[in-house]
């Protein structure tokens, strides 16, 4: 009676299980490299940042009554009598900023996606719609305004429009890039196996079009940012946008000045954020970043 034998392992498995094991290890120590380079950046930034803050205070020779270092807002925050309640106050409004941020982002990134989608599988509808993008960035939305409060009303919805609208032109065509960036060959062989424009789409121009994505993330947090600052200025009051502008009247400089360090620390942070996780993303992957974006 005869007994199976297990199967042997030939020279090829063996092979391929090394290159498996070898191309693992290129994409970690690509991903290590990428979170490395990504911090560096991330402190010199911040390094840059301080002193060019420092230093443009120095050579303008701006009054110390108005102009604000570092160490007038670390003592705002920290070491003044009233340094708890201004931290209540300025952190409250820090939150209140980034909420109307996030409403912001997710609305113009949303239609940016699905707008971006809708290009790539017809060039009719590009042709008719992004005229009306173009059109929503090149109108101030100060003038903008009083239309968008007069539909919407001084609410939520306000701050969707105004911080989508801001997020919405270079995502959009930093995505619609991306997904033209599909590889001709690769289109071609979804049609030999019999896909159309939509299988194209989802397993050709999307996977492709990730270092456009990541982008077009990446440029739109700082302007959600400024959307919601905006939104709050022009429209519904609150946050840091809503409380700024009262600031100067009543000479609260180093309100106003902490004010502006946080929302610019908040900007960098996550802009830098989500740069190191794109060259890790992308590093793994086998792609590169989009440069000079």
């Amino acid at each position: 009676m005869m007994t199976a034998q297990p199967p042997v392992a030939g020279p090829g498995s063996a092979a391929n299980a090394d290159l498996e094991v070898t191309v693992r290890k290129q994409a970690a120590s690509g991903a290590l490299k990428a979170f490395a380079w990504g911090m560096v950046t991330f402190i010199g930034t911040l390094v840059g940042v301080l002193a060019l803050w420092v230093g443009v205070l120095a050579v303008f020779n701006i009054s110390p009554l108005i102009a604000k270092g570092p160490v007038d807002v670390w003592n705002y925050l920290f070491t003044v009598p009233a340094a708890e309640a201004n931290r209540e106050l300025m952190f409250g409004n820090l939150a209140v900023t980034l909420g109307h941020s996030v409403i912001g982002f997710v609305s113009g990134l949303v239609v940016a996606i699905l707008g971006a989608s809708l290009f790539q599988l017809s060039k009719g509808a590009e042709h008719a719609l992004m005229p009306v993008a173009m059109l929503l960035r090149s109108v101030p939305l100060i003038a903008m305004a009083p239309v968008i409060i007069m539909i919407f009303g001084r609410d939520i919805a306000t701050v969707a429009v105004i911080g989508g609208i801001v997020v919405l032109f270079p995502a959009l065509v930093n995505i619609s890039f991306g997904l033209k960036s599909a590889s001709a060959q690769m289109n071609d062989l979804v049609e030999v196996y019999g896909g159309g424009s939509w299988a194209k789409l989802r397993k050709v121009a999307m996977p492709s079009s990730l270092p456009a994505f990541f982008a077009a993330v990446r440029i739109s947090v700082p302007g959600a940012i400024t959307g919601a600052l905006l939104a709050e200025w022009l429209a519904v009051g609150g946050g840091i946008g809503g409380s700024i502008a009262g600031y100067i009247p009543q000479a609260q400089f180093s309100a106003l000045w902490t004010s502006v360090v946080l929302v610019t620390a908040v900007s960098l942070i996550l802009y830098n954020v989500i740069q190191i996780v794109e060259d890790v993303v992308l590093a793994r992957m086998g792609m590169h970043s989009q440069k000079g974006v």
